[in-house]
């Protein structure tokens, strides 16, 4: 892809990029290992012990998932993740973080996940301003979640709220997690919550709290907390469409390999989710995110790639891929005073063209 300088900005093919979601050291994190699947290895202990022929099940499994897994990076040319051994501390892959925003054009990048919110306020820190934070937490439930929500927002300076639905203990509409949409409200910060299954193959395939339709009371009762869900909703298009079309809070973001249409019922494809969504919600609802992670491969240049060319070839105008691109992460995250660098990409009406056919 085309990176240049515009006004001495990163750009890419003319867009300021900001990537709404990215994650940090997944597999230091407890919070994100638990989601792994076969990604970076085992995820915890099993179950049950002490039993020789479950213990080998589990070791067949194990290593069928970690197969799996391997197969998925080979299709997408995608190195495997370092070893442990690799490792050389958090302030090391800061700095190669602001490295691969400099290679690759992108001007803003937010994470999700970084291992706890004092490492996240830490990250931050070190990005000298690149660097974006949300607090993340495994359960809006649990004893203590909206005060520390609260101090993150407060101390931290983080900027919004990461949840994994299948890792709560209830539902999103349970009253007992009205005290995060509180918080959420009064700091006028936007909510992530993961629905649909989570990690890479062995994760979370279902889970009885995972269905985005649940948090339509919530939605409606906070209409002032923008929710954002991830990667279109993943196997819950439809149910996030009605939930978009009765919630105007409610917007997706476009983050990961979106892999997981391979395993809908009906054919379905990226293009599909980018043409529904543009034309029932508009651009100002879809957020666009890479769910980077692990290094070597680092940014994943590839899915900007492919949401771009498919939001092109669909003839958007400049100034809505720059709002799915940039502008609308911008808003959200309370980037005061920024500005796309090109003149374009801020006008309306710059309709983009087929190009060869």
């Amino acid at each position: 892809m085309h990176n240049y300088l515009i006004e001495g900005r990163p750009t890419v093919q003319g867009l300021s990029i900001i990537d709404f979601h990215l994650h940090f050291r997944m597999p230091h994190d407890p919070l994100t290992r638990s989601l792994s699947g076969g990604q970076f290895g085992s995820s915890g202990p099993a179950v049950r012990s002490g039993c020789e022929e479950f213990d080998a099940g589990q070791a067949a499994r194990s290593a069928a998932v970690a197969r799996t897994s391997a197969q998925w990076r080979k299709s997408w040319d995608f190195s495997d993740p370092e070893p442990a051994s690799a490792d050389a501390a958090w302030e090391a892959e800061a700095d190669r973080w602001v490295t691969e925003l400099d290679d690759h054009g992108i001007e803003h990048a937010a994470f999700v996940t970084a291992g706890g919110n004092d490492a996240m306020t830490a990250l931050v820190g070190r990005g000298a301003g690149r660097f974006l934070g949300m607090a993340a937490m495994a359960d809006p439930f649990a004893p203590g979640a909206a005060q520390d929500f609260e101090a993150a927002l407060d101390r931290g300076g983080l900027r919004g709220l990461k949840l994994f639905a299948p890792l709560a203990s209830s539902r999103m509409d349970d009253p007992a997690a009205d005290p995060i949409w509180d918080v959420a409200s009064r700091h006028n910060v936007p909510v992530l919550i993961h629905f649909g299954h989570c990690g890479s193959a062995g994760g979370i395939a279902q889970n009885a709290y995972s269905n985005p339709a649940s948090l339509e009371r919530v939605a409606k009762m906070y209409p002032e907390v923008t929710f954002v869900i991830p990667h279109f909703g993943i196997q819950h298009v439809q149910e996030v469409l009605f939930l978009m079309w009765a919630c105007p809070n409610v917007v997706v973001d476009t983050s990961g390999s979106n892999q997981w249409v391979r395993y809908m019922a009906q054919r379905l494809t990226l293009e599909d989710l980018f043409r529904r969504f543009y034309e029932t919600m508009g651009p100002e609802r879809i957020v666009f995110g890479s769910d980077s992670s692990w290094f070597p491969r680092g940014f994943a240049r590839r899915y900007l790639a492919d949401q771009l060319r498919i939001c092109w070839e669909m003839g958007m105008p400049a100034a809505e891929l720059q709002q799915i691109f940039g502008g609308n992460a911008a808003r959200l995250l309370k980037l005061d005073g920024w500005r796309p660098a090109s003149a374009d990409a801020a006008t309306p009406g710059n309709r983009g063209g087929m190009g060869d056919r």
